[in-house]
């Protein structure tokens, strides 16, 4: 039986353990050397990953809604979505983050409360949306601040360097080949309010320009994190460019299931 003591004991190793995982993963954001996520979806994913030698574990939104039966948008409950996250964290010993879509909720304080659910899974970094997960608008960048300003004060009353990774979705609100320098100037003055409210990245998913990503680089104090995309350049001119993570996003578990397949297509030849 474990005593009190032994329980105490315990939670302090895991609370030191998840404290030099966020600085280890917090580490890994260099300009010029990127941090590459493949996505993940679930245990057996975050094992495969981590078995090829990945520095850390990042899960997708649309990939783990889609892989439990859910449609992406916050459509899968929290509850299982931490769920799921304290099940990765279990099966890996590297830093896991979360991908949170919009913080499942409106207002600062439940926004709080989530960081708080995923800090007690284990996560040591997220990705919190400016946009509405029902039809993808952006919302107001002080109210964006607003909420991630709370999440960075949920952060330091657990003691731990969390990382936020806050995303914009500016360039999801026109086409790739619409995107324009006036995009640039709208996705950084919100990265200087985010930063100001306590983010430590920018996530600019849909951003494929690499002229447009040089300049977002280069104006923001934020390290960049661009998602593949099919028009996305590769990593190593990414690299050139100053990006300091790149995400796969769903890509991984589309590669994942078409292989799956095609190898039941096969055995059923």
């Amino acid at each position: 039986m474990i005593g009190i003591s032994d329980s105490l004991i315990y939670q302090e190793k895991r609370m030191a353990d998840q404290k030099r995982k966020a600085e280890q993963f917090r580490a890994l954001h260099i300009p010029g050397k990127p941090l590459v996520l493949f996505n993940i979806w679930d245990p057996g994913s975050a094992k495969a990953i981590a078995a090829s030698g990945a520095e850390a574990i990042a899960t997708g939104s649309w990939s783990v809604a889609n892989a439990n039966g859910f449609a992406d948008g916050e459509r899968i409950p929290l509850a299982f979505a931490i769920d799921n996250l304290r099940r990765i964290v279990g099966a890996t010993d590297l830093p896991v983050t979360i991908d949170l879509e919009s913080g499942y909720g409106d207002a600062p304080e439940v926004v709080g409360e989530t960081i708080a659910l995923a800090i007690d899974a284990g996560a040591v970094g997220c990705n919190l949306e400016d946009s509405f997960p029902a039809d993808g608008k952006l919302r107001a960048t002080v109210d964006q601040a607003d909420r991630i300003r709370r999440a960075r004060q949920m952060a330091d009353a657990a003691n731990i360097r969390f990382f936020i990774n806050a995303r914009t979705d500016v360039f999801f609100q026109r086409p790739a080949e619409q995107h324009d320098a006036a995009m640039v100037v709208e996705a950084m003055e919100r990265a200087h309010a985010y930063a100001e409210a306590g983010a430590d990245g920018l996530f600019a998913p849909g951003l494929a320009d690499i002229g447009l990503i040089a300049r977002l680089v280069k104006e923001s104090s934020l390290p960049l994190n661009i998602m593949v995309g099919d028009a996305t350049p590769p990593v190593r001119v990414l690299a050139e460019h100053g990006v300091a993570r790149v995400s796969h996003g769903p890509r991984p578990y589309l590669v994942a299931m078409k292989a799956l397949e095609e190898a039941a297509r096969a055995a059923n030849a």
